[in-house]
Parts: structure tokens; sequence; C-alpha cells
């Protein structure tokens, strides 16, 4: 507890000083078309940060249009984070700009109402591609653009349904999973790159009012609420606390 006690309890990170007035750092965030994306584009660009705001369809992103119209430090790029050789090209587009703060946010749920004898491999495999698979590839490839930034940080926005010792009951089958394995990729990740002084956070941020939580029977969060505490979070992580599992309440999750 004192452990993270003191992470909290540190002063917000550079991001948040005048140092950056004359040269913002930059956050690219995949999935930022809606959501917890858009919100957290939304947010980054309201403190006056360059923004690489990535989604699938831009053509059919009218809120981030509208972002990107009121905030010339917005930029999209149109990016399907399964496809390889979009990875690739957004890579080589930006391959001499440093990324402060890269955001694996793109994630799906998967087709609902599966169960044990009834589960669909071919929509199980679409949802690893995106949630576990994809977060790597894009870390990969836009690796060299962290390392040479300021910040150097990678967060991934994982969930608690990845936390395998919490599992009480069945259910998503391939969400849960998708998240528990993208949490061991991320894991790993932070000690390969620990050396060169990237910070690697997964990051839970809780329920949170958005399409993919239609339906739910519990307490949403407005998305404003929940990226303010995520970009929270991103702020006060140090390379000392590489690779750990936050919660959006401020405290670690099991694994």
């Amino acid at each position: 507890m004192s452990l993270i006690k003191t992470l909290f309890a540190t002063a917000l990170v550079a991001s948040m000083t005048p140092a950056y007035a004359e040269t913002p750092p930059t956050v690219l965030i995949t999935g930022a078309n809606r959501g917890i994306g858009l919100e957290l584009a939304r947010q980054y660009a309201a403190r006056g940060w360059r923004v690489i705001a990535t989604a699938r369809k831009p053509a059919e992103a009218a809120a981030l249009a509208e972002l990107a119209a009121a905030h010339p430090s917005v930029v999209i790029e149109a990016l399907d984070v399964t496809d390889g050789a979009a990875i690739a090209a957004i890579a080589a587009k930006y391959k001499d700009r440093p990324i402060d703060v890269l955001i694996n946010n793109a994630g799906i749920s998967g087709r609902r109402g599966q169960a044990l004898g009834s589960l669909d491999y071919d929509d199980y495999r679409v949802v690893l591609e995106t949630n576990t698979i994809a977060p790597m590839r894009v870390t990969e490839a836009l690796l060299p653009n962290v390392v040479a930034s300021t910040q150097k940080k990678i967060v991934t926005i994982s969930s608690s349904e990845g936390s395998i010792s919490r599992v009480d009951s069945p259910r998503g089958y391939a969400y849960r999973s998708s998240k528990a394995a993208v949490n061991m990729l991320m894991r790993n990740l932070a000690f390969d790159v620990q050396a060169r002084g990237v910070t690697v956070a997964l990051v839970n941020p809780g329920p949170v009012d958005t399409d993919m939580m239609k339906g739910a029977r519990i307490a949403l969060q407005p998305p404003a609420d929940a990226v303010e505490k995520v970009i929270g979070i991103i702020d006060r992580v140090t390379p000392e606390h590489t690779g750990r599992f936050w919660d959006y309440q401020g405290g670690e999750l099991p694994w």
C-alpha cells in the first residue's frame, strides 16, 4: 500500500509543466473515433498536446472530425489495427516523430451471448487479433518513436475482466482471455524495454458508458470522468513502476 501511496502522491510529471509550452508532447491513440479513445483525444487536445488520433474508418468518425476542426493539434489517421500493412504505413509516415505516450485503446468485446457449447471461433480469432495481437504489433512498430520521446510511455487499455484471479463465474471467454493475454504481453514487454527508459502500463478504466457497455446492469462512469482518471494514472507512472496493472481507482489489480 505504501508503494501505491508513494506513486500517486508524487507531483505530476513534466507533461503538466510550462516546459512543454514551446514543445508540446505527442500522444498517439488507437480507436479514437468513439468512447474512451475519443475522450482521450479530447482531453489531451484540451491540454495542448499534439494528438495523433487513429480510427479504422475516419470518414465515419464525425465527432473526431469535429474535434480535429476545433483543435489544429489533432491529426486523424486511418488505421485498422489488425492490418499489418496499415501499421507499417503509420510507422513509416511518423518515422522521425517522437511519441511521448502511445495508447493502445482499440478493442472489441466480440459477439455477445456466447457460451460453452456454442462458441464462435471465427469471432474469437477476430477478438484476439484486435485486443491481443494488435496492441503488440502497434507497439513494436512504434517503439522507436516512443524511445525517441521525452516521456517514453506505452499504455494499453485493459480490463478487470483480464484478471484471472478475480474470475468467479463463466462468461466472456473471448474477451476475458484476450485481455489476460495482452496483460502478459505488456508485462513481458515492460522488462524488454526497461533498459531503454520506457515505462509500460496496463490500465483498467472501469465500467464506462460506451457502446461496448450498452445494456450493462451496473453503474457506468461518464467517459469524461473515466478518462480523467486514466490520464491521471498515465501522468504518474514512472519507470520504477513499469509493467503494472493499474485500476482506475488508483490501486493495482491482481493478475
